[in-house]
């Protein structure tokens, strides 16, 4: 299987494209995947992108900070190109007006008709869903729940950022920028893939039960009872003036046989607290702790390329959490260089979506 990859840092959209013109010269485009910082004009560098592939189905999302083979960058221009010995097929749906509805039935009719099947008895593993989303919509929650309902195909993705402003975020096609919307593309690669879902954290203990929420606001009102900043500090043991600091390293997760999806605090706003993934009430959340980001990182690496017995290309969506993490700790060249001997590019993101969608989490598409 054969995967390119390109990168430019080049001052404008136009010297950036053409950069990338250059580099996949000898490469006769079907797909092209790329995450674009957050500086550039999202319309112009969306045109310019489908103007320099014409033949390709182009897509990809602004970014707070974008990895390319064992770098991370800032500013950049990252993309992957696939030609027709690395995929058999594509088909890239744009969903417009995510917060007044979530419907997908249109799409995935399109997936239908394209492919020539029913969603829902299509393959997992012959197929391979790819979602990009609005990273200031607050519905990936609803439209991963839509995708789950249409089809047993896996979508994984990130939600688009924009260096960390979170004024207005963009997703690419079609040669336009969208925002309130999602990118959602089917494809059907020519080798085998693997989906990997990695987070730095363990349990503390502690459990907090979602007693009161308005799930819209993606706001937990209470825990066990409690307020939920009440019950927070608590069970941490600190005071509730110094909670807000301690989200960063003591996140709650959703634990399903073992495995945790984050959900990250942002605020206090009251007794309640803001979440970057909604939760209902019920949910038990425990209290999290931050473990080593680059030894699980490069653990889920391995077994991922074992599964495979070896890696031609690597996408990941990595938390922007994830990112800051790793600035704190010093540790972004490390981070890069477990992707330096394949093939590789993704994006610093508002989330993740794997299945259903989460924080403080990497997102990756490995193919073998």
């Amino acid at each position: 299987m054969s995967i390119s990859i390109a990168s430019s840092e080049k001052a404008t959209a136009e010297q950036a494209v053409h950069e990338l013109m250059g580099a996949f010269s000898s490469v006769r485009v079907e797909l092209l995947v790329y995450f674009a910082s957050a500086r550039f004009d999202p319309d112009e560098i969306s045109a310019r992108m489908q103007a320099a592939f014409p033949e390709a189905a182009a897509f990809g999302c602004s970014t707070a900070g974008e990895i390319v083979s064992g770098r991370l960058l800032k500013g950049s221009v990252v993309a992957m190109a696939f030609d027709r010995s690395s995929l058999h097929d594509v088909k890239v749906e744009v969903v417009t007006s995510l917060k007044r509805k979530t419907s997908l039935s249109e799409s995935f009719r399109s997936f239908e008709q394209h492919f020539g099947g029913a969603a829902n008895e299509m393959k997992p593993s012959q197929y391979l869903g790819i979602i990009l989303i609005d990273g200031m919509c607050g519905v990936e929650e609803k439209v991963m729940d839509a995708i789950g309902d249409k089809t047993n195909v896996i979508f994984i993705g990130g939600s688009a950022a924009d260096d960390l402003r979170f004024r207005k975020t963009h997703v690419y096609a079609n040669g336009r920028s969208y925002s309130d919307a999602a990118v959602l593309a089917l494809l059907k690669p020519a080798a085998a893939f693997d989906l990997v879902k990695t987070q730095s954290v363990r349990e503390m203990g502690p459990v907090l039960v979602v007693t009161r929420a308005n799930e819209g606001k993606r706001e937990i009102i209470e825990f066990n009872g409690k307020p939920a900043s009440i019950a927070y500090a608590e069970a941490l043991g600190v005071p509730v003036h110094e909670l807000a600091a301690c989200f960063p390293s003591h996140p709650l997760g959703l634990v399903i046989d073992g495995e945790p999806y984050i959900r990250s605090p942002t605020h206090i706003s009251g007794d309640s607290i803001l979440f970057q993934c909604s939760s209902v009430k019920g949910m038990p959340l425990s209290l999290l702790e931050l473990t080593n980001l680059i030894d699980d990182t490069r653990d889920a690496l391995e077994r991922s390329k074992a599964r495979l017995g070896g890696m031609s290309g690597v996408i990941v969506f990595n938390c922007a959490h994830r990112a800051l993490e790793l600035e704190y700790k010093k540790l972004t060249r490390a981070y890069g260089d477990l992707f330096a001997d394949v093939p590789t590019i993704g994006f610093n993101s508002y989330g993740e979506q794997c299945i259903g969608h989460m924080n403080q989490t990497a997102t990756m598409i490995v193919f073998r």
